[in-house]
């Protein structure tokens, strides 16, 4: 039996709950063997983080050479890049059935992105996407305007999609006031919108690193675009609904 690989460019959590961890597990969960390139080393927990070391462009660079030398990868996300250096670097190599979940800020209020990289974000990265998969904050930062409604979700989509030329999913689990965790994602000239049901009362983390790794997955599958959005919003509303209660926090189920 052959099983596709998925490629995880990506940021190591030390609580084990975000970043390469989570996205390995996830490629696991779905049936798809995982390789990753390690950018940086974070001292964290789901409550904050306290410091941040990058590794070089050229460790970045030597992981990405031995890794597409060995394996056939099929799909491949970039979670936390940190710096203009590494998202240069990551560019340089063109990843196919590439998901880029542009981490820009922890849910704990932690910088993860240089403000001088987001230019290069935008600029040598962004385009080369398949999709990308901002949630509100990052949407809002990437887009220049605020998102209050369902409706702002399905604008701020097309315009990044317009503006990008690639696929963008907008992730409105954290909106204000409403029952429901929408998702719009706009492709092509059209807007698909996922939802369901919000869960209240638990204190996630990670979640967003597990979405962007289960459109990978389910791309590297062999799902198109669309199917690998409906399948991961499938896959992380159940991590969450069937969290397990770890001291203050839950841990997604994966």
């Amino acid at each position: 039996m052959k099983i596709p690989v998925a490629l995880t460019v990506a940021g190591s959590d030390s609580g084990g709950g975000a970043g390469i961890q989570t996205d390995l597990k996830t490629f696991h969960a779905l049936g798809v063997f995982g390789t990753s390139a390690i950018t940086t080393i974070t001292c964290q927990n789901p409550r904050r983080v306290s410091a941040i070391q990058a590794a070089t462009p050229a460790i970045v660079a030597g992981q990405l050479d031995r890794i597409l030398e060995a394996f056939p990868v099929r799909a491949a996300k970039t979670g936390m890049l940190y710096n203009a250096a590494i998202i240069r670097t990551v560019a340089r190599y063109r990843l196919k059935n590439l998901v880029v979940d542009p981490v820009m800020v922890a849910s704990s209020g932690a910088r993860l992105l240089q403000p001088a990289a987001i230019a290069a974000l935008q600029d040598r990265l962004l385009p080369q996407a398949t999709v990308i998969t901002p949630n509100l904050a990052e949407a809002e930062l990437l887009a220049g305007q605020r998102i209050r409604t369902v409706a702002d979700l399905h604008a701020v989509a097309e315009l990044l999609a317009r503006r990008l030329g690639t696929a963008v999913i907008v992730k409105g689990g954290h909106l204000a006031g409403v029952t429901r965790s929408v998702d719009v994602l706009f492709v092509g000239r059209r807007a698909h919108e996922f939802s369901a049901p919000h869960v209240p009362g638990i204190k996630t983390h990670g979640t967003g690193c597990t979405f962007s790794a289960a459109i990978a997955g389910n791309l590297a599958l062999g799902y198109n675009l669309i199917a690998a959005v409906g399948r991961a919003k499938v896959f992380i509303t159940r991590a969450i609904r069937d969290a397990i209660q770890i001291g203050r926090f839950h841990a997604l189920k994966i």
